[in-house]
């Protein structure tokens, strides 16, 4: 028992993902739940850019609020990771020519640290496998930085921006050939 388990009788949220383990569930990108953690991902890297947004020109701040709108008619799956039931993660998929593109890739402050983005990430390569991908791509920011480290240690490799990224001042984009070498923790 941690002395904070002791203290006040709870958990922290590492100790409890170790004991409540995270599980995974395929949902509509509509589902309420979904929406919520996209728009605490939102509000969360809203604030983290918003000088740097501030500071373009806006007609290329233009360009990329553009690059970052999702039709949702183009998401193939999105997924929740739960921890109790309760919502912690979320992920998705859109097609990307013969690839997937990993989307909206989001763990809830708490639950940070168990594991969680980890096993979304897991989630979306087995299914992309499953659809007859060879690759996932994605696209992130430099001030993400803990998303950066978890992508390049899943084996994630850095590569020029794509497609409406290419607009972006900022991008940082990776791939990862699925079905490959193992990755090391």
């Amino acid at each position: 028992m941690s002395s904070r388990e002791a203290a006040d009788g709870r958990l922290s949220s590492r100790e409890a993902a170790y004991r409540n383990p995270v599980e995974f569930a395929p949902v509509d990108w509509l589902d309420p739940r979904a929406v919520a953690l996209r728009a605490a991902m939102d509000a969360e890297t809203g604030a983290m850019y918003a000088d740097f947004v501030a500071s373009l020109d806006p007609a290329v701040a233009a360009k990329s609020a553009r690059a970052l709108v999702i039709d949702p008619a183009t998401i193939a799956v999105t997924v929740l990771a739960l921890q109790d039931g309760a919502p912690v993660g979320h992920a998705a998929l859109r097609p990307y020519g013969a690839e997937f593109e990993v989307k909206k890739l989001f763990v809830a402050p708490d639950a940070r640290g168990t594991a969680a983005a980890r096993g979304l990430m897991t989630w979306l390569e087995e299914f992309a496998i499953q659809q007859g991908a060879a690759s996932l791509v994605l696209q992130t920011g430099p001030r993400q930085i803990a998303a950066i480290a978890l992508y390049e240690r899943l084996g994630y490799h850095p590569i020029p921006p794509y497609g409406l990224y290419v607009d972006m001042v900022d991008a940082r984009c990776y791939r990862k050939v699925l079905g490959g070498e193992p990755v090391i923790p």
